[in-house]
């Protein structure tokens, strides 16, 4: 089946970038994979790599091509180059743009200041050249653009989906809500929904914010493919997700690193659900000259009841974890309230894939293929929002 509309997926080289360029592929659309491959580059730079070998974004478009017979067409350039950007969509003329490709690390934003300034840098200016682009195609296009949970930070009240009802001296209105933001990467990420949301009122754009929660998880079904289709995979400190790095320490013997009470909650989700959701965006578009935001995200934990999930599965396998509460590199609340909402996905039909035994079973098992690379060095590597 094809359908008769192009998508770009910018940052198609990532972690979520790559399953989502090979689903929307096999779904029928004209998919245009965009990179610079700038992660690789900051993984060379800190001794980092995926746990999992990751062939070239060239080679990968080529073999799924290869298997399946859909083909991805690949763009190479930085979003912060105005002059590619432009180029791009006046090429391509896109229906939808799917915008991953930004430095998605809060660790790596806080280890100095010339990383906090490339952090902001490259998020907020490439996310501005993109909606430019927008204002200067002027056609029906859809920005879904990857925001964070992280933006709101931990409020002592219910986290709605972007917007909040204010009554005030007698008088109401529906405002962004306020966003309390816990790192320079967070921020850079409230800057962009901050852009995105007065460009989209300003010029009349149709936009998409997806406020998503830590996302977890080794394979989708187009990664499953074959070996070579793999995503990246990060269990380090910069830029492993809690999960991820909790069942890698598990394989491995390392013990369960949870920072100082190890009671902060996150919002979580499954990688197929972020395809899902994504695929949900896509399909029932936001409105003309508001920006539509979800919460994007199946469920929560505490780091403790993570770990504790996690050791359970992997004794089952015979494993032997162990839980190590280590000081918190981070400045944050560590036992705090956390209520997020999220109802405009569920309502368009996402069907969460929660989780359960078999999800963790299948990841430790994925993630035993290949511990012998495990570099355990990277697990703490002593990046601090504080000085000592």
């Amino acid at each position: 089946m094809t359908i008769d509309k192009t998508i770009l997926i910018l940052g198609a080289d990532g972690y979520l970038g790559w399953p989502t360029a090979m689903h929307f592929a096999k779904l029928g659309y004209k998919v245009i994979a965009v990179d610079n491959f700038a992660k690789r580059q900051w993984e060379l730079e800190g001794g980092i790599e995926p746990l999992f070998p990751v062939s070239t974004l060239h080679k990968r478009v080529s073999l799924f091509k290869e298997i399946t017979g859909y083909k991805i067409t690949l763009e190479i350039g930085d979003l912060c180059n105005h002059r590619f950007v432009f180029k791009l969509f006046e090429n391509y003329k896109p229906d939808v743009v799917i915008h991953y490709a930004e430095q998605p690390s809060a660790p790596y934003s806080m280890k100095d200041r010339s990383s906090a300034y490339y952090t902001q840098h490259n998020n907020v200016l490439g996310n501005l050249n993109v909606l430019f682009a927008m204002r200067h195609m002027h056609n029906d296009c859809h920005l879904i653009k990857l925001g964070s949970m992280g933006e709101y930070g931990t409020p002592n009240i219910d986290i709605e989906e972007g917007y909040l009802e204010i009554e005030h001296k007698g008088r109401k209105d529906l405002l962004p809500f306020p966003m309390q933001p816990n790192s320079f990467y967070h921020l850079s990420k409230v800057h962009d929904s901050n852009n995105i949301r007065f460009a989209t009122k300003l010029w009349g754009l149709r936009t998409t914010d997806l406020n998503q929660g830590v996302v977890y998880g080794v394979s989708t079904p187009e990664t499953e493919l074959h070996p070579q289709l793999a995503t990246s995979f990060h269990y380090d400190e910069v830029f492993g997700t809690a999960l991820n790095r909790f069942c890698t320490q598990a394989v491995v013997g390392h013990p369960l690193t949870l920072y100082g009470l190890g009671k902060q909650t996150k919002a979580m989700l499954n990688i197929v659900d972020t395809l899902q959701c994504v695929q949900l965006a896509v399909e029932n578009p936001a409105e003309v000259g508001f920006m539509r935001v979800f919460n994007q995200f199946t469920e929560s934990f505490t780091l403790t009841e993570l770990a504790q999930t996690i050791k359970d599965e992997a004794e089952k396998m015979g494993y032997e974890p162990t839980i190590a509460y280590v000081d918190n590199p981070r400045t944050e609340d560590e036992d705090h309230y956390y209520n997020p909402v999220s109802t405009g996905l569920p309502e368009l039909g996402l069907k969460p894939t929660l989780l359960a035994g078999d999800v963790l079973s299948n990841m430790l098992r994925k993630i035993d293929e290949h511990k012998d690379r495990v570099d355990t060095s990277v697990i703490r590597m002593n990046v601090k929002w504080k000085n000592d």
